[in-house]
């Protein structure tokens, strides 16, 4: 399932005592007292994106975590297993207005709710019309793998991640694109560093990176923008161009978030997954290795803001 935002989550970092990490996650703002309450409450029914469309939903916990309120949410009339957690961007209060939005947006979007949903960043080898049993199973299934995928981000660009969303939502400012390097020159660079390395070709490792780059390309436009950065893909993103050809490790960053819900969502044997999150770990250290070479250090104002900026001091 994907989303049209970004939600700037992540586990714990690698620490070397229970003390350090809860040092660590005070000082990105993890057990910080909220600055304000939370716009929707536990039992709540709201409406929430997802993949480009508005589903009823229902609030079963809301937290405070790096800084920003995030909610976990019951897709209704859908199995638990879609349950997840959401950024406030992704949330509407249940009012008539927005309910018209839902309907307009759905149909604009096309075809049959639960069709388009199922559509979105799933395994390919579902069969439809199986027995009830196997369905059940293949859920139950689906939890045991969220479960055994953990992806730990180095604490540097935990500190990356909030930085990156205090830029984009609450300084207003987007990352300058196109990007240098960007997401495909960063997996060059990565299958040089292993291969001088290792002193070998690693074939799992090309696959890995290629199917990154997929999934960064399919993922980034449902659930790696924020709001105020999707017009900045649509003037961008035209005709044949790839979002990896034009974004860069800001964004790959955003996607390792994500990922561990992704991975759950597709059909990977036990022993492969583990060794997939090994090789994950690994590319996370190449990027905390050259942080400074890969990330922006400040973003830039948008034109039209500075514009009306302008105007406003005439």
């Amino acid at each position: 399932m994907g989303s049209p935002d970004s939600r700037v989550a992540s586990d714990s970092a690698d620490t070397t005592s229970k003390n350090d990490s809860e040092d660590d996650d005070d000082e990105n703002g993890v057990h910080s007292p909220p600055s304000h309450p939370c716009p929707f409450s536990e039992g709540e029914k709201v409406l929430a994106f997802h993949s480009f469309l508005i589903y009823e939903a229902k609030v079963l916990k809301t937290e405070y975590q790096l800084k920003e309120w995030r909610c976990y949410v019951h897709y209704l009339g859908w199995s638990k297993t879609w349950d997840e957690w959401v950024g406030l961007d992704r949330l509407l209060k249940f009012t008539e207005e927005n309910v018209q939005k839902q309907l307009e947006l759905n149909e604009k979007r096309g075809t049959d709710k639960k069709a388009a949903r199922a559509s979105q960043i799933k395994p390919k080898n579902v069969v439809k019309g199986r027995k009830r049993k196997n369905d059940a199973s293949k859920e139950k299934n689906a939890v045991n793998v969220e479960k055994l995928v953990s992806i730990q981000i180095p604490l540097k660009l935990k500190k990356q991640l909030v930085d990156d969303s205090e830029f984009v939502t609450h300084l207003g400012k987007l990352v300058k694109l196109p990007r240098t390097p960007n997401v495909e020159d960063i997996m060059k660079k990565y299958l040089e560093y292993r291969l001088k390395k290792d002193g070998t070709k690693d074939e799992s490792v090309g696959e890995i990176v290629k199917g990154l780059i997929c999934y960064f390309d399919k993922a980034l436009p449902a659930m790696l923008l924020y709001k105020s950065e999707r017009q900045q893909y649509e003037e961008l993103i035209v005709h044949d161009v790839s979002p990896s050809s034009i974004y860069g490790a800001e964004h790959l960053l955003r996607l390792f978030v994500r990922l561990p819900e992704l991975l759950s969502q597709a059909n990977i044997e036990e022993e492969t997954l583990t060794e997939l999150q090994q090789k994950l770990v690994d590319l996370l250290k190449f990027l905390r290795k050259n942080q400074n070479t890969f990330f922006l250090s400040s973003y830039h104002v948008p034109e039209n803001m500075e514009t009306s900026t302008n105007n406003a001091d005439d």
